[in-house]
């Protein structure tokens, strides 16, 4: 057997890449620590629900005070091991970025600019229960909502994440997102600008791609998906990155189950609702009901009466 055991080593070995580019066959020397990164992820949603994780304590300031310097100091050591992905994935997209000489220094920065983002997340989480509750007759409380929907643990993993990756820290963020995807069956792309009040109802399947637009008030349902089209390619044949591919859906929009919508000029204007297992690549009016037909999709205006019965 040791010799079998020495035979398959001397055939991985020419496997692996033992240099730090960002290769196919590299095998992630020094990169961030997943099992790290998820306890992280927990204990900021601790911080924004300190309710589901211990009894009420004696003193609120003191708690947030022992989670925020726990926060700050694991964050900080994943986010030095992350920055240096920053130019070795510049280098694949065929950009220039200069190294930076104090990455000590630059991480400390980044981490104090999240902390500083918790209480406007803890803000908008505040009116994305609100609209749980609201949008949910099966919901009895507020602490149903908090403790058992999973559209809120997807909404609140992604609030964290989103803020993450909008100081282009690279890895973090996905790790987060992807982490979450695997407990609630939500995918959201960290990228993905969700404003105040959204709501996803039972949530399995939902697909949000990392350029979406949703504004406030937004419902979505089970099997949605917010996606591209087929992507542009450069001269080189290479995906154009850094462009908006994924749909814009404005205020007060309720898509209902396993309706998939395309495109980065796609909008769904304020007050529309979409009916289920819709397929959709075209923009519709504010206040426009969007149903299947023989030749596709209907897209009307609503009638008052629909829109008081919010369908």
């Amino acid at each position: 057997m040791k010799n079998n055991i020495q035979e398959i080593i001397d055939k991985l070995i020419p496997l692996y890449n033992t240099g730090n580019e960002d290769l196919p066959d590299q095998p992630l020397w020094h990169n961030p620590d997943i099992s790290n990164i998820v306890k992280i992820q927990n204990n900021i949603t601790d911080l924004l629900f300190p309710g589901r994780c211990i009894s009420k304590p004696k003193d609120l300031n003191s708690f947030f005070e022992n989670q925020i310097n726990n926060i700050y100091v694991e964050l900080n050591e994943e986010i030095k091991k992350a920055i240096p992905f920053k130019w070795k994935s510049a280098s694949n997209l065929h950009e220039e970025i200069t190294p930076i000489e104090n990455v000590d220094e630059f991480s400390a920065e980044l981490t104090q600019k999240f902390i500083h983002k918790l209480p406007e997340i803890r803000k908008k989480l505040i009116f994305d229960v609100q609209a749980a509750y609201n949008g949910d007759p099966a919901a009895l409380s507020y602490a149903e909502v908090k403790l058992a929907y999973p559209g809120l643990s997807a909404i609140t993993s992604h609030r964290i994440a989103h803020e993450i990756y909008s100081l282009k820290i690279p890895l973090i963020s996905r790790i987060m997102s992807e982490h979450t995807h695997s407990i609630t069956g939500i995918d959201i792309h960290p990228g993905a600008e969700i404003n105040e009040g959204f709501f996803i109802d039972h949530g399995t399947g939902v697909v949000i791609g990392e350029t979406t637009k949703i504004g406030n008030n937004v419902k979505l349902y089970q099997g949605v998906t917010l996606g591209a089209k087929s992507f542009p390619l450069d001269e080189q044949g290479r995906p154009i990155k850094n462009i908006q591919r994924h749909p814009t859906v404005e205020d007060d929009v309720i898509i209902y189950a396993n309706s998939t919508i395309l495109g980065g000029d796609t909008v769904i204007g304020k007050g529309t609702v979409v009916a289920g297992n819709v397929f959709l690549m075209k923009s519709t009016p504010p206040f426009s009901l969007v149903t299947r037909a023989e030749s596709g999709v209907l897209i009307r205006s609503r009638s008052d009466s629909d829109k008081g019965a919010g369908i």
